[in-house]
């Protein structure tokens, strides 16, 4: 993670960025330190994203629904239906979604597409990746625009949607967080430095754009939640049918801490600590969620550890204060995500700067967060920014992980593109599945090869390619076998040069 020039005055800087290749050594720790959005690692969880073919697919699969056809209509009113459907589409594709660089049609964000050219009416739905999307409304009006432009137009119904709320890994995780799409962590790694004032303050602004939130309060030592929120309801429930944990709520953002569950302040060693994390974490019923937002404790000992592994983080946002103390603590911290590939060290920046204000102590004290205490406020308005970029990366993320490794039919290929590079290369199939190096593969006290070369088939095809983070994909074959491919064993197998997709027209 790069570090950058601290100005001198007295403010809490934190900071989004997006990985990129690592860079050794760290600069002196007068500099900011930066919050950093990556994908989630290799030991932090069974996955990311998982769908069947879908998985290959970007972050929106695009699926467009044409007006009704009654039985027995002419050839040429369908063709009619048929070039005014191209009409709209082709004026919509003139609208660009700037975080992905491509057309909102192209990005999949057009749906239940309607025509009736007759009265000149045209309905459609925009499905976007997420409620908080920054320029939502900036798309409705572009969209009404272009399509009200075309001649024989003369209604247009645009509805505003987002996708439902699910992990990138799905089925591999826990039961309660299935139904979360982005799991961020907000750590310092030192304590007293602002960092649950950022959490709390950073979920409260994601849900004022629209976004279901969730905070996870995972300091059992000592507890910030409960004094920084003020639910009606100040214990947790418990669903015994289900034996899992029912959040409290505050604001529409569902809210779960050791400190909620009346018992104050833990005494108790770290394993135990670890095991009643996971138990909050993981059994909780957290719903639909856009972002959970986990306020993770100082330090990088067993707690941290069981967190990243336990969780698919999508991200990981860093807070410090300039002072060298702060930040040898937070260096650690950032080390310890690169270790677990949550980030590479050390990310392009995307640096904001938190002035320490009074009010913004005093809101942390009273159960108010700032960002609803003074909405337009100096304060509300640096969490906005740093909302809105949070968003933006956590989008690019997902869509980049979904197509990282996919397989091409038409030339029994499977096409690789790390994440955060723009190389692209293609593997043959069979290459992939002889480099298997689990323990069904090569023997793991005496390295002997068990999976012989004219054990697999040259014409062996997967089945199934899901992501597993930025770090590997998982691939299941024919045989059922699930291999784990990471990205590195990926980039330094045999490739397959001179091949060329067939493209097939319709």
């Amino acid at each position: 993670m790069q570090i950058l020039s601290a100005p001198s005055s007295r403010y809490l800087p934190f900071e989004i960025s997006k990985p990129q290749s690592k860079q050794p050594g760290i600069s002196s720790p007068e500099k900011w330190l930066q919050i950093s959005v990556t994908n989630p690692s290799s030991s932090l969880f069974p996955a990311l994203r998982s769908s069947s073919s879908s998985s290959h697919k970007p972050s929106c699969c695009f699926t467009t629904r044409a007006a009704s056809t009654e039985v027995g209509a002419s050839e040429t009113s369908a063709e009619s239906r048929s070039s005014a459907e191209s009409d709209v589409l082709k004026a919509l594709s003139q609208i660009i979604d700037p975080d992905f660089g491509t057309d909102i049609v192209t990005c999949g964000f057009v749906k239940d597409l309607e025509i009736d050219e007759a009265q000149g009416k045209v309905s459609f739905r925009l499905e976007l990746t997420t409620p908080a999307c920054p320029i939502k409304d900036l798309f409705e009006k572009q969209a009404n625009e272009v399509v009200a432009g075309l001649p024989w137009v003369k209604n247009v119904s645009v509805t505003m949607s987002a996708q439902p709320a699910k992990p990138m890994y799905g089925a591999m995780l826990p039961p309660g967080l299935q139904t979360i799409s982005n799991i961020i962590a907000v750590s310092s790694c030192k304590g007293g430095v602002g960092k649950s004032t950022v959490a709390v303050n950073l979920a409260y602004t994601l849900a004022g754009m629209g976004a279901r939130v969730g905070i996870f309060d995972a300091d059992v030592y000592g507890p910030s939640l409960p004094t920084m929120v003020s639910p009606e309801n100040r214990l947790l429930e418990m669903n015994p049918e289900k034996k899992s944990i029912i959040p409290t709520e505050y604001l529409g953002v569902k809210l779960v801490s050791f400190g909620f569950a009346g018992q104050g302040r833990a005494i108790m060693r770290g394993p135990m600590v670890s095991g009643v994390i996971d138990q909050l974490l993981t059994t909780t019923e957290w719903g639909e969620l856009d972002y959970l937002i986990i306020d993770m404790p100082p330090g990088t000992g067993d707690i941290q550890l069981t967190l990243c592994q336990v969780v698919p983080l999508t991200a990981a946002v860093i807070v410090t204060t300039p002072q060298k103390l702060a930040f040898i603590d937070v260096a650690k911290g950032v080390r310890m995500f690169s270790k677990l590939k949550v980030v590479q060290q050390f990310g392009i920046p995307h640096l904001f700067d938190l002035p320490i204000r009074p009010t913004l102590s005093a809101s942390g004290d009273s159960g108010v967060p700032e960002v609803v205490a003074d909405p337009l406020g100096e304060v509300a308005k640096t969490f906005q920014e740093l909302g809105v970029c949070l968003v933006q990366q956590c989008a690019k993320i997902r869509q980049q992980v979904s197509t990282a490794v996919t397989y091409d039919k038409s030339i029994n290929a499977i096409k690789v593109k790390v994440p955060d590079s723009d190389e692209e290369f293609l593997l043959h199939p069979a290459t992939v599945r002889r480099n298997d190096r689990s323990a069904q593969s090569v023997d793991e006290w005496t390295g002997e090869q068990k999976l012989q070369y004219n054990d697999v088939p040259e014409d062996v095809e997967p089945e199934d390619i899901r992501p597993m983070g930025n770090y590997a994909v998982q691939i299941t074959w024919p045989d059922g076998f699930s291999q784990i491919a990471p990205y590195d064993q990926l980039q330094t197998m045999e490739r397959l040069v001179g091949v060329v997709p067939v493209s097939v027209s319709s």
